[in-house]
């Protein structure tokens, strides 16, 4: 991992002085990318003092998580679980709309408050180490199976599987609606509505606990609050 971590940083030093600008554009997109899947291996044990306390918040806020919401209609449900599915693609539409309306000098802006996000969420898996809810409980029962169970196919096997605390998929998705909706208010409004569905799909699917969720949004605010008041 230390060798993997060394030629990335070599990389990004690379691109940053002798890439094309669009490459030095686009490739914080790559740089997410690694760094999730590098930061998966940082998972040593997990804790079980940590994993109770997340899963008793979740009880005393949704009873039963695996079955709140089992009276959802199939089509909302479908939906959430397709959203987060394709929750990666929220980074580079985010940049692409900016891009095709004249606002690549945002690029700095944009990819600050995202990487920002993703590091946030990512780092304290160093500390905090615990497994995702479909890991420990059972199957939640949902209206809508087939979008579910392709989800959780993907889940299980295009992700860490592990859980991050705070939630990376809802830091990231939060942040990127915001560093857009400065420039684009309707654009970054659609954004924002997209991140709120991803938000609603870890809880409704069972992928992070409430807290994680909560945490994961604080941690989008904090990032847009710093980079607003620092002029980034």
């Amino acid at each position: 991992m230390t060798g993997t971590s060394t030629v990335v940083a070599v990389a990004i030093g690379t691109v940053a002085r002798s890439a094309p600008l669009v490459v030095r554009d686009w490739t914080p997109l790559l740089y997410v990318t690694v760094g999730y899947y590098l930061t998966g291996r940082l998972f040593v044990e997990p804790s079980a003092a940590l994993e109770s306390w997340l899963r008793e918040w979740d009880r005393r806020w949704l009873g039963d998580p695996t079955r709140r919401f089992s009276r959802w209609p199939g089509w909302i449900v479908a939906y959430l679980d397709s959203v987060y599915m394709f929750c990666f693609l929220l980074l580079p539409a985010g940049f692409a709309a900016l891009a095709a309306t004249g606002h690549s000098k945002l690029a700095n802006h944009y990819w600050t408050m995202v990487l920002a996000a993703d590091l946030g969420a990512f780092a304290p898996l160093s500390v905090f180490q615990t497994r995702p809810p479909w890991m420990l409980e059972e199957a939640a029962v949902l209206a809508d199976g087939s979008v579910h169970r392709l989800a959780s196919y993907m889940v299980r096997n295009a992700t860490i599987r592990v859980n991050t605390f705070p939630s990376g998929h809802v830091a990231v998705s939060l942040a990127a609606a915001l560093a857009v909706r400065g420039s684009m208010p309707l654009t970054g409004g659609i954004l924002l509505v997209l991140a709120a569905s991803v938000s609603a799909a870890c809880i409704v699917g069972r992928y992070h606990y409430v807290v994680d969720v909560l945490a994961g949004a604080v941690l989008a605010g904090g990032v847009w609050a710093a980079t607003t008041i620092s002029g980034i």
